[in-house]
Parts: C-alpha cells; structure tokens; sequence
C-alpha cells in the first residue's frame, strides 16, 4: 500500500491530506459517471466552505475527463467533459483523481492509473469538508472521501480509495490501495481491505477480519470472518458466491498471487 500522507490541520477539507498551500490548485476529475459527479459536488462543497470561512478557495476544477467520446464538450453538471484521459498529460500543472469503476469493473482505477503513469504528487486527495478524519488518521494520493464518512482513530487509507457517504472506519482499520467503500459500510477495529477490495452498500465487516485482494462484498452482507482474495461474498452471514470477475482476477495474476487464498496475518488491535 502506498504510504498514505499525514491529514493537515482541522478544517482544511481536500488538502487534509496534502501539502500546505496557499495557492489556488487545478483540479480535473477522470470520468463523467456517479462517482465522478460526487467528487465534483465534494470540489464544490470544499470551496464553499472556504468562502464561508474567508480563506482563498483551494481548488480551480478545471472539468472532467472520459474516454467516451460522445460527452467530449458536453457539460455535465454544469462541468464541461474537456476531452479524454490522455489529455491530463497537456495539462501539466494540474493535479487529479481518477473517478471511475463500478461493481462490474472495480479494478478500472488500477488500470488508468497504470495507463496514465503519473508521478505521485500529480494525484489530488479529496476530502468533503463534512467527513471526519482524526489527527492520528491519514489518506493517500488519490483517494476520496464523501461526505460523513468518518476515520476515528489511526485509520490508514491508501491510494486512490474511494470511499462512499457515511462510511465509518473505525480504530487501526488499514484500507489498500484501489479499494472500494460503498455507502454505509461499517467496519469494526482493526479490519484490513487488501488491494482493490470492494465493499458493498450497508455492508458490516467484524473486527479484525481481512477482506482478500480484489474481493467483492455484496450489498448489505455481515462478514464474520476472514474472505479470500479473488472471490465474491455475498449474505449475512457472507459466504462464498463465486469467483470475482475477470478483470478482478487478472489483476490479482498480474501481481503473481494465487486467486483463493487465505488472507495474510491480519492487523490491528483486536479491542473493539
């Protein structure tokens, strides 16, 4: 996992986790979808709260990009669709998050990422300025966090995570990087999400339980126990449905690991 940057001081929404600026930094969001747009309004909501507390707005959003090719020019939201993914490498001075995935194709972040090789610091981290995130807590490059999830203590969120509205993480919960928190998850103490896991709306997770490498939890499950990577749990209590789709899977080979195997030695506290 990517190690994530330390949150900033309080109140300071989309760059809690980013370096200390006074300047203005341009924004584009990769993708036009829902996820896409939440991020945006979360954009928005930032720098509405920075008018209302008088400070410069953080962010300047410069538009969307997708590589479908119908919205190039069209405004969605009232944010223009500039062009496709490949454009972000005219816009130099810009920094962004990729927006994109779905429960079909959950590893698509993991591959524009790749595809688009930019360093590190050209990714943004988004962060609506109604989630909490404690001082012992911290957030990656790329990721976003949507409003009223919360990070209670020591939480440790990778890179280009996307984390859903009232989602709660709570104390020594370690999320990799490329995962996936839909909204109203829960999960209790020292829970670890491999790379790329995805959890489905309403989902609980046990404490100090571990959801394997590009593993899927179906909606509304309660996970009492560890999941292996490459497969989907769905239920409560969550059992094995299948094997994850093929993109999930071929993510997990690209990576040299075997699909159904148990989750390493977890970590975390085992206090609730």
């Amino acid at each position: 996992m990517s190690g994530p940057a330390r949150p900033g001081p309080p109140g300071s929404g989309a760059e809690r986790s980013g370096a200390e600026s006074s300047d203005r930094s341009e924004l584009v969001i990769i993708g036009a979808g829902g996820f896409a747009r939440e991020t945006a309004q979360a954009v928005r909501d930032a720098n509405a709260e920075d008018t209302a507390r008088g400070r410069a707005e953080r962010w300047k959003l410069l538009g969307h990009l997708d590589d479908n090719a119908a919205l190039h020019g069209r405004e969605v939201d009232g944010i223009t669709v500039l062009g496709g993914c490949d454009l972000v490498h005219e816009l130099p001075g810009a920094r962004l998050v990729i927006c994109v995935g779905n429960p079909r194709d959950y590893a698509a972040r993991a591959r524009l990422v790749r595809r688009l090789g930019l360093p590190e610091h050209r990714y943004a981290t988004v962060i609506h300025p109604a989630a909490v995130v404690s001082g012992t807590s911290a957030v990656g490059p790329g990721s976003v966090l949507l409003a009223h999830s919360v990070l209670t203590a020591a939480v440790r969120v990778g890179a280009h995570v996307a984390v859903m509205p009232h989602v709660v993480l709570t104390h020594d919960d370690v999320i990799g990087d490329y995962a996936t928190i839909a909204s109203g998850v829960r999960l209790g103490g020292g829970v670890r999400l491999e790379r790329g896991a995805y959890v489905g709306a309403g989902s609980l997770v046990r404490e100090c339980t571990t959801i394997g490498a590009w593993s899927l939890i179906g909606m509304g499950s309660t996970v009492l126990g560890d999941v292996p990577p490459g497969e989907v749990w769905v239920g409560s209590p969550a059992g094995r449905l299948r094997e994850a789709g093929i993109p999930a899977l071929d993510e997990i080979r690209a990576a040299g690991n075997d699909v159904g195997r148990r989750p390493a030695e977890r970590m975390g506290s085992s206090v609730t």
